[in-house]
Order: C-alpha cells, then sequence, then structure tokens
C-alpha cells in the first residue's frame, strides 16, 4: 500500500500543472439549478482516478482516506457533475471520473439569526465552507424511502451536501408553519423550504 506521503505527492503531480487555486467559500459562489455540464472538447478524458467520495464525505485514493483537507478542498473545487449524474474532476487538460457514494459534501453545522421570513440560516460543509441558505441554495428532502427523508442543501452547481443527523436536528427545532399551515419547515432569506411531506417546491414570502 502507498504510504500518505507518496499518496499525496502523486496526487499533487497529476494536479499541479493545472489545477487552480481553491474557490472561494461556497455560499460565495453563484449555484445554478441544474447539474453543470463539462467541457469535453478542452479536456483529455483520463477515465478512472483512484479517486472516490464515500458516504460520510470522505475522499479517497485507491481506499486509503486522503488526510491532507488543503489537498481535497483542491480536488473539491474542480470537481464537476454531469448531467446523468456522474461526477468528475475537471482541469484544462483532463478530466476523470470521480465514483460518488451519496453526495460530494456533508452538512455539519448549521447557524442562524432572526425569525420568519426574515430568518437567514447557514450550513458549514465537512470542508469548512459556509452555504447561505436561500433562492440560490436551495433545500430538498429526499424521499425515495418511505420511511425517511434524506435532507441535501445546494452546495454549488450540481453538488449538494446531505445534511447529517445533528444539523438536521438544528433545523427541526427550527421548524414552523409556513404558508400552508399544515405543512412544517424553516424560512431562510424569504425562502420556506419545507420539512416533511407537503409541497415538492419551497415557497417565497
Amino acid at each position: 500500500m502507498t504510504n500518505e506521503a507518496e499518496r499525496d505527492q502523486g496526487l499533487r503531480g497529476r494536479q499541479s500543472a493545472q489545477a487552480p487555486a481553491a474557490q472561494a467559500p461556497a455560499a460565495q459562489a453563484p449555484a445554478a439549478r441544474g447539474p453543470a455540464q463539462l467541457p469535453r472538447a478542452e479536456a483529455g478524458d483520463c477515465g478512472d482516478l483512484g479517486l472516490a467520495i464515500l458516504r460520510d464525505g470522505t475522499w479517497t485514493y485507491r481506499g486509503s482516506p486522503i488526510r491532507r483537507m488543503e489537498l481535497v478542498r483542491l480536488f473539491a473545487s474542480v470537481l464537476r457533475r454531469e448531467g446523468d449524474g456522474s461526477y468528475w474532476m475537471v482541469t484544462p487538460v483532463e478530466r476523470g471520473r470521480v465514483p460518488v457514494e451519496d453526495a460530494p459534501f456533508t452538512i455539519v453545522e448549521i447557524r442562524h439569526e432572526g425569525e420568519g421570513p426574515a430568518q437567514a440560516i447557514d450550513m458549514r460543509t465537512n470542508l469548512d465552507d459556509w452555504v447561505a441558505l436561500g433562492p440560490e441554495h436551495g433545500l430538498r428532502l429526499d424521499r425515495a424511502d418511505a420511511d425517511l427523508s434524506i435532507p441535501y442543501v445546494m452546495v454549488r452547481a450540481g453538488l449538494e451536501g446531505r445534511l447529517e443527523r445533528a444539523p438536521f436536528y438544528h433545523l427541526v427545532e427550527l421548524a414552523l408553519p409556513g404558508p400552508r399551515p399544515d405543512v412544517l419547515g424553516v424560512w431562510s432569506r424569504g425562502v420556506f423550504f419545507p420539512l416533511e411531506d407537503g409541497p415538492d417546491e419551497s415557497q417565497r414570502a
């Protein structure tokens, strides 16, 4: 098994010639509403890079966790999602597939201020970026499992973060009836996000 120092050196070597600096925190980055389309002409397809993202947000290289946060943030900054739902690392000279077990990010903390439609909720990812819940960074519930609804927030174009249990419970504590009194949810930056079965779309104040 390649040790961690050699693994990091190899990964950096792959990125050093073309990788941009890590992006600003996701809360400040504009987020498109649909999956980003990847540039095919500019980048050569490298296939499998040996990288993967586990359900808990851990990045691995050939099965071993990557423990250097700056390296993970660098890789995440060039992660894109294809229209078919697949994930790719894309640089000006190459692109390679990255298997993702669930979502590429997890949400580990939330903070809020204000109340009602004027309330503002921010969410911190496992990479220490803050996401401003609102019109550009929406919250959805995946109801694929009839017994469990899993919450996700849009971190940036096509890339979501799954809320871990503690932040989701914190969100539930903030829940109030919304435009429909029979549906509980949270307000953030003028948008109401349901936290239970009800309207599929968030609603603005």
